[in-house]
């Protein structure tokens, strides 16, 4: 089969690789959708350099498959995994760890005592048409979603969902959600759903209209406005009752704090970057709690699901490009632009 291999300065190969076979706990999924995330630029765009996951490889010289957001359909499973499993529309938890530590046994193998495996990073991932996994790391795709629900479930729209219970957003409250890529649009999506009053933040003029479609109440297009003041604008002069960064810049994770209200909450996502705040008066003078959130459980990605399906939320319309496996360097390139919606790769 074909897989995507980043192998850094924003460049990608088509590699050959063997069908996988599944071990006694193993399954093999065939890849229906693979979405594309914001954090698989940092891999795109990052130096080549042998021996470094971020490269594309592992031990060595050893290409890993890109792609961490993969849904499919269960074709082959090893011989210690119920035959329940065959056939099963999926998502995967795109972890795996030592599998008995305290965090794996809660469903955070991303945080393993022993070290994780990161799908797509430097374990071999979705961007194929078959992938391998721990049965453990299966988790069930709702009849009513679609494959391409699933995939953007299976990082960014769970990612968000994550961070929304993180700050125990509860309907009626303001929320600012700072950057309107992916995950941002679908913290829009999901806390217009909870019932919240949602101001959304862009530097993009084409995401920040994407946002007006997602359920934004307001949008402030933050190049041209200062943030917090456009904030408080439109909160009586307070801030909002939870603020969301998702953007992973610096800026705008200062003002996330800054806007929020004095006994307020804000959060980040946006992985990597460096954030300066003056302690007193952007935190311990007006009681505000800053929480970071990590994508989300195995459990949690459950949820999320269960909470899409029920509510009816509209996750394809993330997707505003779909391509084939054979069109991944074309689809990256647009993709780096930071300008469109979300991505997402059709390898079967």
């Amino acid at each position: 089969m074909k897989g995507v291999v980043f192998v850094g300065d924003r460049k990608l190969e088509l590699r050959d690789f063997p069908d996988p076979t599944p071990g006694p706990r193993d399954v093999v999924i065939e890849i229906k959708a693979s979405g594309m995330c914001g954090s698989d630029l940092h891999v795109y765009r990052a130096p080549f350099k042998p021996g470094d996951a971020s490269s594309g490889f592992k031990r060595g010289a050893d290409p890993v498959i890109a792609g961490h957001e993969p849904c499919g359909v269960v074709v082959a499973v090893g011989t210690g995994v119920t035959p329940k499993e065959a056939s099963q529309r999926v998502m995967n938890h795109h972890y795996t760890g030592c599998g008995s530590c305290k965090h794996c046994r809660s469903g955070w193998a991303q945080m393993c005592l022993e070290g994780s495996i990161v799908f797509g990073a430097n374990g071999n991932g979705a961007h194929a048409r078959y992938m391998k996994v721990p049965v453990e790391t299966l988790v069930p795709l709702p009849d009513a979603l679609s494959f391409e629900t699933g995939a953007a479930i299976s990082c960014g729209t769970g990612t968000a969902y994550g961070a929304l219970k993180r700050l125990n957003l509860q309907g009626g409250e303001t929320i600012a959600i700072f950057g309107q890529g992916p995950v941002g649009l679908s913290a829009t999506q999901l806390a217009a759903a909870m019932g919240a009053r949602v101001i959304a933040l862009d530097v993009s003029p084409e995401r920040a209209r994407l946002a007006h479609e997602f359920g934004a109440n307001e949008v402030i297009e933050a190049r041209s406005n200062n943030p917090v003041e456009a904030i408080r604008e439109l909160t009586h002069g307070e801030g909002a009752h939870k603020t969301l960064d998702t953007s992973g810049a610096s800026e705008a994770r200062a003002a996330a704090v800054r806007a929020a209200r004095t006994w307020g909450t804000a959060c980040y996502v946006g992985e990597r970057g460096q954030v300066t705040l003056d302690v007193s008066p952007d935190l311990l003078r007006r009681q505000i709690t800053l929480v970071g959130s990590w994508t989300f459980s195995t459990q949690g990605q459950a949820d999320c699901a269960e909470f899409v399906a029920d509510h009816n939320v509209a996750v394809d319309k993330l997707f505003t490009h779909r391509w084939r496996l054979e069109q991944a360097e074309e689809a990256y390139r647009l993709f780096d632009t930071q300008t469109t919606g979300k991505g997402v790769i059709l390898p079967s």
